[in-house]
């Protein structure tokens, strides 16, 4: 399901090279071509503010079902479309799969996954998003694009069955009194049936506990004004301001305009093939850094890294600015925008991996829609206003507030993420109970008697 979202990301890039100065019936001049291919992030919001109570009510698995649907119905448009209208309308019934998709396959993945595989799992999707778009790329380069939006039907279709396959998230079904059902959804997952009981009785028991001390039918912003919901918001809120500006989805966007500017020339396909590739490569990475690493220490290191990077090239673009271009002025872009990739691609993946487990299981469904929502439009904000903001700044400019961003995501980290590897939804949960709003500041006593706890277990 990821990989086919993933393949909208990338057809712009297809279908915008063989419908400029073309004789084709549709041929696009430069204003259409930026609409076709912005108006995607446009509406994907839309999904995104949707999918919370749609997950909400049907559950997790149906709503990623049912964002199957307008990708399917998007990519038949496409495929047929004689005029530009039905062009648009294709695209933006993606653009809304896409937002549909996103909240729910993170929290499936979070409520369904051990604690031990939670993260390396909940980076999957970004691995299986970036291979859509590489796959797009693939395609457009051997086929027409036509034939390339056919052939986009193919993973959703399949991802359908696929789904239908699978159980529903335990959380859902036992905060919806499906205990049952809950029962038998945890012995598939776990394969161990004394596991599955024990995880399940845990479950019931800290609902039980939710509805005695939580008013019916709350409203979303009271919940939300309760301190142990709103530390979490804030910190996943903070960190997607931070990630954004830091670059990491604008160096993917412009990647070739901003190494045209040291010099780089080259094919734009052939970039865009490039930097698809490098990119899952670095994903694939960041789910094994995620397996192995402690999530704050991932989340420092990477800011450190991405941030020296670009404060490094802000400072080497400045210096050579008026002076003849040398070989020196393409080898040490290339390495620091390589080095500025592998450090911030974990970026990319955090943000996920916070959704999945940092929200409480009380609001979880529908607060992860509207996170996902601002997020979208922040973005889209973002980077239509970032050609007019490289102008003024240059080069060095944009990349010394890359630099910035990236270590004020490490100072969020530092200060306010948790520790949640191997720990499970509900300790996680307890964590924010408890009223510092500072990881320095937590209970170690807490923490050693929690850690002594799974030890006896095991």
């Amino acid at each position: 399901m990821a990989a086919g979202c993933g393949m909208p990301i990338g057809f712009s890039t297809v279908i915008l090279p063989q419908l400029y100065n073309s004789s084709d019936e549709l041929q696009m001049d430069l204003d259409f071509g930026s609409w076709f291919a912005s108006v995607h992030s446009l509406s994907s919001p839309f999904g995104s503010f949707c999918s919370g109570p749609l997950m909400d009510r049907f559950g997790r698995k149906p709503g990623l079902m049912i964002a199957t649907i307008p990708l399917v119905l998007g990519w038949i448009l496409i495929a047929l479309a004689a005029s530009r209208p039905v062009l648009l309308a294709g695209r933006i019934l993606a653009g809304i799969s896409v937002g549909l998709m996103a909240a729910p396959a993170q929290i499936l993945i979070a409520e369904c996954a051990e604690p031990k595989l939670r993260g390396f799992l909940v980076g999957v999707p970004f691995v299986s998003y970036a291979f859509g778009i590489l796959l797009t790329y693939l395609l457009g380069v051997l086929l027409n694009w036509r034939t390339v939006a056919w052939c986009c039907n193919i993973l959703p279709l399949v991802s359908l069955v696929a789904l239908y396959l699978v159980p529903e998230s335990p959380v859902w079904l036992v905060r919806k009194g499906f205990i049952n059902r809950a029962e038998r959804a945890l012995k598939w997952l776990r394969c161990n049936d004394l596991i599955a009981e024990t995880e399940l009785q845990e479950l019931v028991r800290r609902c039980d506990n939710e509805n005695l001390t939580t008013t019916p039918n709350e409203s979303i912003l009271r919940a939300c004004a309760k301190s142990s919901v709103l530390k979490p918001l804030i910190i996943v809120n903070l960190f997607h301001i931070m990630m954004i500006l830091s670059g990491t989805y604008l160096i993917v966007f412009y990647a070739v305009d901003i190494l045209s500017e040291f010099g780089t020339d080259v094919d734009s396909m052939t970039a865009a093939v490039y930097t698809a590739v490098i990119r899952l490569i670095f994903t694939i990475c960041a789910c094994f850094l995620l397996y192995h690493l402690n999530r704050r220490t991932l989340g420092i290191l990477s800011g450190l890294g991405s941030g020296l990077s670009t404060i490094i090239l802000a400072v080497f673009t400045y210096v050579r600015l008026g002076q003849t271009k040398s070989t020196v002025d393409t080898v040490v872009p290339a390495i620091c925008i390589i080095c500025y990739v592998a450090a911030n691609t974990n970026f990319m993946v955090l943000p996920g991996v916070m959704v999945g487990e940092l929200l409480p299981a009380q609001i979880r469904g529908r607060v992860a829609g509207y996170i996902f929502t601002g997020f979208n439009l922040f973005f889209f904000i973002v980077a239509k206003i970032f050609p007019y903001v490289s102008q003024r700044l240059k080069s060095h400019g944009v990349f010394l507030m890359f630099g910035i961003a990236s270590f004020g995501a490490s100072l969020v980290t530092y200060l306010l993420l948790p520790e949640t590897k191997g720990k499970t939804l509900g300790e996680i949960e307890d964590y924010f109970q408890e009223k510092n709003w500072f990881w320095t500041g937590r209970k170690r006593s807490t923490e050693t008697e929690s850690d002594g706890k799974k030890c006896v277990k095991v």
